[in-house]
């Protein structure tokens, strides 16, 4: 008679194979039955029973189950306020250069002069300022006005040192603000880095600017709009905080 603990043995050994063969021939039998209409293979399976314990998942939670992570919702894009400068002076006055030094501070040699039209994007604080200029040459004057009823802000620009023109200069702006009367005004008394520029206080006297309503807002800065008075009184940098806290205002 065998020992008693080798019959134990034996009994355990043989419930093992049981097993064994018991799970073996469960899963042939699910490949049998699931792939012979569909030719799945052990990967195509897998997926099956990946989509039927999703389908059994409640709502939410398919990366619990090898899904997927949720999608984060998508970021909310920054609304800006878009606002108008447009810039107008006579031709040769520099406004081409003040556009450049307001929308970058590199150094440029020479800037050419506009003949048409130029145009300059900035997104500062919440604004997308949108910078149009046109051109000072006697044929493109009479476009100006088609453009003022866009515009938040008007700058005009003026040479400081070209006397003989500033009475042209006058009548060319106060011909534009007569058509609105309430659009700001920004007077930049350029090229102040000339010995002979005329001051702030001289060119508001020769462009007539006291007879102006006192309802519209009016602004005269000196300006040189060179890359060598960037750090100056007279930077074209405190023209660009100028409009901002302008364009800012409800």
């Amino acid at each position: 008679m065998a020992p008693s603990g080798v019959l134990r043995d034996l009994t355990l050994a043989l419930g093992a194979v049981v097993a064994a063969l018991g799970s073996l021939l469960f899963i042939a039998w699910k490949l049998y039955f699931r792939g012979t209409d569909t030719g799945t293979d052990w990967s195509g399976w897998w997926e099956r029973e990946l989509q039927e314990l999703r389908d059994r998942a409640p709502p939410g939670d398919e990366h619990r189950v090898g899904g997927p992570p949720p999608t984060p919702p998508a970021p909310v894009p920054l609304q800006l306020d878009w606002r108008q400068v447009l810039v107008l002076g006579l031709d040769g006055a520099g406004k081409s250069s003040v556009l450049h030094y307001i929308c970058s501070q590199t150094a440029r040699e020479h800037i050419a002069p506009t003949h048409g039209f130029n145009s300059a994007q900035l997104f500062v604080e919440g604004l997308e300022m949108d910078l149009l200029e046109v051109g000072g040459s006697q044929n493109l004057r009479s476009y100006w006005r088609h453009y003022l009823s866009h515009a938040h802000v008007l700058v005009f620009v003026v040479d400081s040192v070209d006397r003989s023109r500033l009475l042209t200069a006058r009548q060319e702006l106060h011909a534009l603000l007569a058509t609105e009367p309430r659009l700001p005004l920004v007077v930049l008394a350029n090229k102040q880095d000339k010995s002979d520029a005329l001051s702030t206080a001289e060119l508001r006297e020769e462009l007539a600017l006291h007879t102006l309503s006192e309802e519209r807002q009016l602004f005269v800065l000196p300006t040189s709009a060179t890359w060598a008075s960037l750090s100056t009184a007279t930077s074209v940098l405190h023209v660009k905080n100028l409009l901002v806290t302008l364009l800012s205002q409800p």
